[in-house]
């Protein structure tokens, strides 16, 4: 216990000592990087500091019991109290994603079901903006095509925690669950029988990376295209090369920008992109147990890789990775997601418990 949380301590320690010289202050990004880490440990070190101070007393009066009835007595209570601060202790330790203080980039994509999965994309955009809205994090739309029909055939969102967020509060802590296809039976609008049809719609998501130095991106390494931003139906959205493809060599990757009105902007926007994507693929090649929450995550939109239903005829929400189902799904779509985001986490960490314990 002491080898897994003295270093977190030290950690601590050291971050609260750069926290306080003034100089920190001119670096706007490396002291929220700073502070949002420091939240993150606060509660593992107080955790810890309480352990010590628990198993002191117990130690004590121990010692003390012999020559004094009134320390015996209180040994049971602390030997019950030692026990539960230990267990809260080892469920801060278990080894945890080192991005969940990230904000997020979320990126949702029809699929299958035509002007309908394009129509349900957006229903899922306004539910993470909704959600987003409730927790109160800053959104921005980075790139997105809309359907004829008003939908989206696809769009990246950036999610920004306000302040520092406590420990499993940031964006990408919260939605990281959220990566794959999402299918929702209902009856479209361009349904004039009325029957229940099925379409698909996926979601991606991936960390924010702040500090450019944490993705090499060597000076070669890119390929960088401008082309004339387009809207629905070729509609043209300005008369200027401001959109932006940039393609990512060694990798294949490609992101594209048009939203904004300048060239630079675009440019930024697909960075952002690009870089988040570079740093969750290099997390994965590193360790592949380690992304195993990931291997949900959609690479195509296949139904068949379906991670929820969003049923409309039953106003019903089914997680079918963590078996939650609730009927109200018409206050989920509004941005009550916490039940199916906490069902989620929940059955990630019983997972790495209980894969502790095994080691054990």
């Amino acid at each position: 216990m002491d080898e897994s949380a003295e270093p977190l301590v030290a950690e601590f320690l050291e971050i609260e000592e750069q926290l306080a010289d003034p100089s920190i202050h001119s670096d706007p990004a490396a002291f929220r990087r700073l502070n949002k880490r420091y939240a993150a440990l606060g509660p593992t070190v107080t955790a810890y500091r309480e352990f010590i101070s628990v198993r002191d007393d117990l130690e004590a009066a121990r010692e003390l019991a012999a020559d004094d009835k009134s320390f015996a007595e209180e040994i049971p209570a602390l030997e019950t109290q030692l026990a539960q601060v230990t267990e809260h202790l080892r469920s801060l330790l278990v080894p945890r994603d080192p991005d969940d203080d990230k904000d997020a980039i979320i990126e949702v994509k029809a699929g299958e079901g035509g002007a309908e999965s394009a129509l349900f994309a957006s229903d899922l955009v306004r539910m993470y903006l909704r959600y987003a809205e409730r927790r109160g994090w800053r959104t921005k739309v980075l790139d997105s095509t809309a359907s004829d029909l008003g939908g989206y055939k696809d769009i990246r969102i950036a999610l920004q925690a306000t302040g520092a967020p406590g420990p499993g509060e940031a964006p990408w802590a919260r939605l990281k669950y959220e990566g794959g296809v999402h299918r929702v039976q209902r009856v479209p609008v361009t349904e004039s029988q009325g029957r229940v049809h099925t379409s698909a719609a996926g979601v991606l998501v991936f960390p924010e990376v702040e500090d450019p130095a944490e993705v090499e991106i060597g000076p070669n390494d890119l390929k960088i295209d401008v082309y004339r931003s387009s809207g629905p139906g070729g509609q043209s959205v300005n008369t200027t090369d401001s959109a932006v493809r940039i393609t990512h060599l060694p990798t294949g990757l490609v992101v594209s920008c048009q939203n904004e009105k300048s060239q630079l902007q675009n440019k930024e926007s697909a960075m952002r992109v690009l870089r988040g994507r570079l740093h969750q693929l290099a997390v994965e090649e590193a360790n592949a147990e380690a992304s195993a929450h990931r291997k949900s995550q959609i690479r195509t939109v296949d139904r068949s890789e379906r991670i929820r239903t969003y049923n409309y005829p039953e106003n019903r929400i089914a997680d079918h990775r963590t078996g939650y189902k609730a009927y109200n799904l018409d206050q989920a779509l509004d941005g009550d997601l916490d039940p199916v985001v906490v069902s989620a986490i929940d059955a990630d960490e019983a997972a790495r418990l209980a894969a502790i314990s095994a080691e054990d």
